[in-house]
């Protein structure tokens, strides 16, 4: 099947319960399987070849969606504060939604947190565990919950301020992304995104000549800002060759409102207005950052072949949430847009079907249920995401009643059956969008009182699903 193609059947759709049911997973025969975790940070559900309007140079990627399953409506519920990374990696980690995980995060920081993490489960099941790349759960320090850990990196790579407000066309650009002395994922001399290629590689050798299971848990900081890499990726993508987003807009009307306005850091990467020049620059960088992550995980892929291990190994490849670059006029993650709730989740393995696309709504932590699941281990009562096997088997076609978003008390979302909900709280602002006809999110049907109805069945829906989450915030 060819890219277009693919594009074809991801935007008709193909419900779990089109295709054949799977054949029997490993866990099923009684065979404990090993797991290979991969994990981006800040890149959005389209942003690989396979799955995008534009050519990504993104080879093993790709390689990963010929292989497995995509689940092509991935979500993440959002976040307490601006670093939404914290906020899905604690989720994932405890297996807890939301506000939930807020506790949660609270607990673990004061040495309360009564349960075990997502590593811990592995390892009492039998399995050796390993991490290496970026961390960033509160509280936690990686070395109490793995087994062995290599160069656990912060939040985001130092930057400088040469990196923001940036670039103004006609003006000399004060950063690039190849220059080392501006560190970042250069710091230390090797781009940390190659680092952590060569940790997977050596993480493979050792499990090659073990016989326990492992669970290997590799967490790149790319393709988050600074968006750093050798220049030869960089030059994959000549500027009068990338597109702004058929969204695109100068300022989004209620940045303010959101608490996505220019003090917002993440924000503050492209001047303001927003110049069709400076989002392509920035969506240029993005892609080619991307592209050298690809290569790394070509490495690790290259080595789990080699390990011998591949045959009896699930890999599941998502990221902790999307990113706007340039979309609707906003730059970061803190927005209920599906540039950037959505990410990208393939998983391939023992007994799943190749080149296939699930369109159920699901959460980017459903996969740590499923992973219990697979090592036969038992899902603790506290974990309220849902195991995907029912999905890749073909006995269910669906996940959630409905799909949560929020943003602090600045935004809250809900998804339903096609239908988006956004609701800005500090202004009474309602948005709402019909995402199978319009899926750049840019006709607001919420004020066509034809849509009445449909905004009030939503609105129960979101209440409905707050108290899921734990969320206090009132909707009228």
């Amino acid at each position: 099947m060819n890219r277009r193609s693919f594009l074809r059947t991801l935007t008709a759709g193909t419900a779990a319960a089109a295709f054949p049911a799977l054949t029997q997973l490993a866990c099923d025969s009684g065979k404990k399987p090993n797991i290979l975790f991969i994990f981006a940070d800040d890149q959005a559900f389209d942003a690989l070849n396979r799955l995008s309007e534009r050519e990504i140079d993104t080879p093993n990627l790709d390689r990963l969606v010929k292989r497995g399953v995509t689940f092509s409506h991935t979500y993440n519920q959002g976040a307490w504060h601006g670093a939404v990374c914290i906020a899905s990696r604690t989720m994932l980690n405890t297996g807890r939604f939301l506000w939930h995980a807020h506790q949660a995060e609270s607990e673990l920081q004061k040495g309360e947190y009564q349960e075990k993490l997502w590593s811990q489960y592995l390892k009492e099941a039998g399995y050796e565990t390993y991490m290496s790349g970026k961390w960033h759960v509160m509280g936690v320090n990686p070395q109490d919950v793995f087994d062995e850990v290599r160069d656990v990196r912060p939040g985001m790579p130092a930057d400088t301020p040469e990196g923001y407000n940036r670039p103004v066309k006609g003006e000399p650009d004060p950063w690039s992304p190849w220059d080392k002395s501006f560190g970042g994922f250069w710091e230390g001399g090797t781009h940390w995104s190659t680092v952590l290629g060569n940790h997977g590689v050596s993480f493979l050798e050792q499990a090659s000549q073990k016989d326990s299971p492992f669970f290997m848990y590799l967490a790149f900081n790319a393709p988050h800002d600074p968006r750093q890499s050798p220049k030869k990726f960089v030059d994959k993508y000549p500027i009068e060759d990338i597109e702004v987003p058929k969204n695109y807009l100068p300022e989004y009307p209620y940045k303010e409102a959101i608490g996505c306005g220019p003090d917002l850091r993440d924000e503050m990467l492209a001047p303001f207005p927003r110049s069709e020049y400076a989002v392509k620059v920035h969506r240029q960088e993005y892609y080619a950052i991307i592209s050298h992550m690809d290569q790394q995980i070509g490495r690790i892929l290259d080595a789990l072949e080699t390990s011998g291990k591949e045959k009896n190994t699930y890999i599941f490849f998502t990221a902790d949430h999307g990113l706007a670059v340039g979309h609707h006029g906003l730059m970061g993650k803190q927005n209920m847009f599906d540039h950037s709730v959505r990410a990208p989740l393939i998983v391939c393995g023992p007994g799943i079907k190749s080149n296939r696309v699930i369109d159920t709504p699901v959460y980017l932590q459903d996969i740590m249920p499923t992973t219990l699941e697979l090592a036969g281990a038992p899902v603790p009562e506290h974990v309220q995401f849902k195991s995907l096997r029912p999905l890749l088997k073909g006995v269910r076609d669906q996940q959630y009643d409905a799909i949560y978003g929020a943003y602090m008390n600045l935004q809250r979302m809900v998804t339903k059956d096609h239908f988006k909900l956004v609701y800005y709280p500090e202004i009474d602002k309602t948005l709402l969008f019909d995402l199978e006809n319009d899926p750049k999110e840019m006709n607001n049907l919420a004020e066509n009182p034809d849509y009445a109805e449909k905004i009030a069945e939503l609105k129960k829906a979101l209440k409905d699903v707050q108290q899921q989450t734990g969320d206090s915030l009132k909707i009228e």
